[in-house]
């Protein structure tokens, strides 16, 4: 089936049509191009899908969050979309793409559509793909796309720039303030959500918290919400929270500067892969080899090699 036929169908939601997009997606396929080109520049549907992010450290209650929001959502009446990223092995390559596991009660549910992708060795949290496979969602309905990160540490925040509206979630006696304090992952929170709020500690994570966003300049404050997302408590405080920061951005300007800044990042990312591909179909390792050792030798230096390389491109 063409690029353009399958399009059609994704957009109709069928919900083969959409794997099989992810799947060219995911797998590089030489159709990928002529499957972008006919989903940026064929008919859309206004508005576009509101672009929802969850992160946070492994075991923090990601996927358990992200059902509970998948089901406040369908309950709005809304279709959903959800990917969710797996760790690769570093050993093997392989992936356990278990998220899906916790979504069972929407396995059934024809306004849900559940993605697991494997980052394949991708940092910062998510999949090479995700990008796109973001817009196939988008161009099969979706009004509300969840993205589930892998577990993220203190630099992983790819999603900040990928995401409408970025969620952090936490969890009492998973860090203390200062760990919090040194957190990349501090300053892309537009919510912050202390997930198990029936442990002991929680107000003591929550007063850490307020303490830590009060040191960062930004236009927007991030509230705090507590949830037991297990048990489905707090979700409407979180979904008064993600509505707010969407009239934040409406209000702005922001929203639009955010998804500007998204297809930069994609345009540049396709551009660096590009370049590296050319370079390999052109030269190989060889030329690097040999660029390398005159750098050891002290026959030039790291800028003047990377200069020549361009210059060969």
């Amino acid at each position: 089936m063409d690029a353009v036929k399958l399009v059609e169908l994704a957009r109709e939601g069928r919900p083969r049509a959409v794997a099989r997009l992810i799947s060219l997606v995911e797998n590089a396929s030489p159709e990928l191009r002529a499957i972008t080109a006919e989903l940026c520049t064929g008919p859309r549907r206004q508005p576009p899908a509101t672009v929802i992010g969850l992160t946070g450290s492994p075991g923090v209650g990601k996927s358990t969050s992200t059902a509970m929001l998948v089901r406040a959502f369908r309950a709005q009446g809304k279709k959903v979309g959800v990917l969710a990223v797996d760790p690769s092995s570093p050993f093997t390559g392989g992936a356990l793409l278990g998220d899906r596991v916790r979504m069972q009660d929407h396995a059934t549910d024809s306004g849900v559509f559940i993605r697991s992708m494997a980052s394949r060795g991708h940092l910062g949290g998510l999949a090479w793909a995700t990008p796109q496979a973001l817009r196939v969602l988008d161009a099969a309905g979706c009004e509300v796309i969840l993205i589930e990160t892998v577990g993220v540490g203190q630099a992983e925040v790819d999603i900040a720039s990928l995401a409408d509206t970025t969620i952090v979630l936490l969890a009492p006696g998973m860090g203390d303030g200062v760990q919090a304090a040194k957190a990349g992952i501090l300053e892309v929170g537009d919510v912050f959500v202390v997930n198990k709020a029936d442990r002991d500690g929680t107000q003591a994570a929550v007063r850490e918290l307020r303490n830590m966003i009060a040191l960062v300049e930004r236009p927007w404050k991030p509230p705090i919400v507590t949830t037991i997302a297990s048990r489905g408590e707090g979700v409407e405080e979180l979904l008064v929270a993600l509505a707010a920061h969407r009239t934040h951005l409406v209000g702005s300007g922001e929203l639009e500067g955010r998804r500007r800044a998204r297809a930069r990042e994609e345009i540049e990312a396709i551009a660096v892969a590009a370049l590296r591909g050319r370079f390999a179909y052109l030269h190989g390792d060889r030329r690097l080899d040999t660029l390398a050792a005159g750098v050891l030798a002290g026959d030039s230096d790291p800028y003047t090699a990377a200069d020549e390389l361009l210059s060969a491109l």
